[in-house]
């Protein structure tokens, strides 16, 4: 268990020699659009951030997702605000994972893959989507519905096609949401940091009018480079939205070595506390199959953990939760 390896050290530092911990620049201040926000039924605090986090789970069964999550809340000293979890374009929402985070009143994100985006345009799943439409509004409470995070990704382009098709495919999905009568799902929207740095990215915006949360997936992988310099084109492209803005992955790479880890996450709470227009953001604890610059897992590298802990403690991401009926 997660538990019993924290004060682990990381085995990855052999791979790269670990760098020294960067003095961090003032935070990129963006971000501030006061609101009120056109935010859906998931309810931005009024100040501050909630915490969130994507766990790993040792084993992809229902016990092994509600492990990973209880053992991280454990060491954090605190529970999570939201939970992200991930599924397929034809897997289905509401096992009984997702029903006891809601019981233990938990926000759900639920990041939904898509498929094909001229498939779904000519109503070739439209029965997949109106179920999944009902298995949300049958929870009963505000969930994030991040509806094919990351579609700006270049490995995504052979199902995307292009930034008007996404955006044709978004507008459906959501009015088959709209005739099924939920109401309880707020719409989020995540491209990528380097999407945007491309100029890429804003293309794919579905528009206001179907957008509830805007959104960002960041890591220091390939490169340490500080997150509000990721964020930047970001930020500035956020601040002119009446939207709350949730950091939907954020994660730093164990082949930085701890100290400079534990900085990047120091300097990352400063950074959100900066733009108070950021109202979430959710940690990716997890070592993906990319080799060395994937693995972002933070409970086996004590230092780093600890910073982690420093921003889950911090006032600032403990607000009171307000959400609709």
């Amino acid at each position: 268990m997660r538990r019993a390896i924290l004060a682990a050290t990381l085995a990855l530092a052999a791979c790269a020699e670990p760098q020294p911990a960067p003095a961090p620049p003032p935070p990129t201040v963006a971000a501030t659009h006061a609101g009120p926000y056109d935010a859906g039924p998931v309810r931005p605090p009024s100040r501050g951030a909630l915490l969130g986090a994507w766990v790993k789970p040792d084993s992809y069964s229902q016990p092994g997702r509600l492990a990973a999550v209880e053992d991280l809340q454990h060491d954090l000293g605190r529970r999570l605000d939201i939970v992200n979890t991930y599924r397929r374009f034809e897997e289905d929402f509401g096992t009984e994972s997702d029903e006891e985070f809601i019981r233990q009143g938990l926000t759900i994100m639920l990041s939904w893959a898509s498929g094909d985006t001229r498939s779904i345009t000519t109503g070739r799943h439209d029965d997949l989507i109106r179920a999944q439409a009902r298995r949300v509004r049958k929870a009963r409470v505000p969930v994030l519905l991040r509806f094919r995070w990351e579609m700006d990704r270049p490995n995504l382009r052979a199902t995307m096609w292009s930034a008007e098709d996404f955006v044709a495919a978004w507008r459906y999905v959501r009015q088959i949401f709209d005739e099924e009568r939920v109401r309880n799902a707020s719409w989020v929207w995540c491209p990528t940091a380097e999407g945007f740095a491309r100029g890429e990215a804003p293309a794919f915006y579905p528009g206001d009018d179907v957008v509830d949360w805007t959104c960002l997936d960041v890591y220091a992988g390939s490169e340490l480079r500080p997150i509000g310099e990721l964020m930047a084109p970001f930020l500035r492209w956020a601040a002119a939205r009446d939207k709350p803005i949730i950091v939907g992955e954020f994660g730093v790479a164990g082949v930085w070595g701890s100290a400079a880890r534990a900085a990047w996450l120091r300097d990352a709470a400063r950074t959100f506390k900066a733009n108070t227009q950021i109202k979430a953001i959710s940690y990716f604890e997890s070592d993906d199959d990319k080799g060395p610059t994937g693995h972002f897992r933070l409970a086996n590298d004590k230092p780093a953990f600890e910073a982690f802990v420093e921003l889950s403690n911090d006032s600032w991401f403990n607000p009171d939760r307000r959400v609709s009926d």
